[in-house]
């Protein structure tokens, strides 16, 4: 278009330009048809460059004319970008539009870890015989591990527990391990009651009974159906001036016939070995009814505790007696439940954790 200070060719020009605008359903077209209009190449700049042609006085009033449409142009501009704006945001808002009528989307309920109900069902009924409930560190010394508890190094009775070991040392350069079981909660437990009993022994008096379960997590290279690298088990520990296997005895068949809520069961004790106790022996129990009618299944290992053990825990084993004892949550649970293989517990299949929900 040559250069005009025609009101009719520059009304037609701002036309064109709005129709054009209209026309664009998208930013990138609306941005095409601008370049058209207000690009380098535009129509509107080789107006604007044409007035050099111009005398003075009618590139002036040519100028003013230009500026004009120019501006409403750039008006119509803007007017149809926040419109297409206004529409994309419209799209949105009716895209994600929430029917607040709709019925609510309800989390479903979790529950507790078959595990952990039945750890806690432990506590429990031990709670209910007198035994305190002692939780303590998962990372352990060396010596609270295996020394204390009768078991010193090249022991080959470490073979299958010393395993996870953490690459540090305590004070006294003795190597922190990944506790293999809960018995050094035994001995925290014992010596933080040691000295009372034994002020209470000096004076003459009777000082009451250490009893004490120690549930928690335990660590050890196994994994098969029935074995986990991380696993759990509860330690027990009873000491005191006149305790003996009759009160194991008696303290296993309670527990046993609560857990399994039967009193349809018969306990079975088989010799066996424990650094940490003296005499020892595996615990068996078997039901009468169900299932597993007939079969003993080894449920815990119990003893003694070692005169050596004994000293370590601050006691004099002259005055002082009592039995330890260890068992597996785990293995419980699996009974209880009738579950096969222990490694289902630990696999996060929530269909199968769900069918253990209250």
């Amino acid at each position: 278009m040559s250069p005009t200070d025609s009101a009719t060719d520059l009304a037609r020009l701002l036309d064109a330009a709005r129709a054009d605008f209209a026309a664009a359903t998208t930013p990138p077209q609306l941005e095409d048809a601008k370049a058209r209009y207000l690009g380098k190449a535009g129509a509107i700049t080789a107006q604007l460059k044409a007035l050099g042609g111009l005398d003075p006085e009618a590139r002036k009033a040519a100028g003013a004319g230009i500026n004009v449409v120019k501006q409403a142009i750039e008006s119509a501009l803007n007017e149809r970008r926040d419109a297409l704006a206004r529409a994309a945001l419209d799209a949105r808002l009716s895209a994600e539009a929430l029917d607040v009528t709709l019925p609510g989307r309800r989390r479903p309920r979790g529950g507790l870890h078959p595990v952990s109900m039945s750890i806690a069902r432990i506590e429990s009924i031990f709670g209910s015989m007198g035994f305190d409930v002692a939780d303590g560190p998962e990372i352990e010394t060396d010596w609270m591990s295996f020394t204390a508890l009768n078991n010193p190094e090249n022991h080959p009775a470490r073979s299958m527990q010393d395993t996870f070991y953490v690459d540090m040392n305590d004070s006294e350069g003795r190597p922190y391990n990944l506790r293999p079981h809960t018995s050094p909660m035994q001995v925290r437990y014992a010596r933080a009651h040691a000295q009372k009993h034994a002020a209470a022994l000096q004076a003459g008096q009777p000082f009451p009974d250490v009893r004490v379960i120690a549930p928690g997590r335990t660590y050890r290279v196994d994994s098969d159906a029935t074995h986990s690298p991380m696993f759990h088990q509860v330690e027990g520990l009873w000491m005191g001036q006149d305790v003996s296997f009759q009160d194991l005895k008696s303290v296993f068949l309670q527990f046993f016939q609560a857990f399994f809520e039967t009193e349809d069961l018969q306990l079975r004790f088989r010799p066996s070995f424990f650094p940490f106790t003296e005499p020892s022996a595996e615990v068996d129990i078997a039901f009468s009814s169900g299932p597993l009618k007939g079969r003993w299944l080894e449920v815990a290992g119990s003893g003694q505790v070692h005169p050596n053990v004994v000293r370590h825990f601050g006691f004099e084993p002259e005055n002082t007696i009592g039995f330890a004892f260890g068992m597996g949550p785990d293995r419980l649970t699996m009974l209880r439940y009738g579950v096969n293989d222990l490694r289902q517990f630990y696999e996060s299949d929530l269909r199968f954790l769900a069918s253990f929900a209250a």
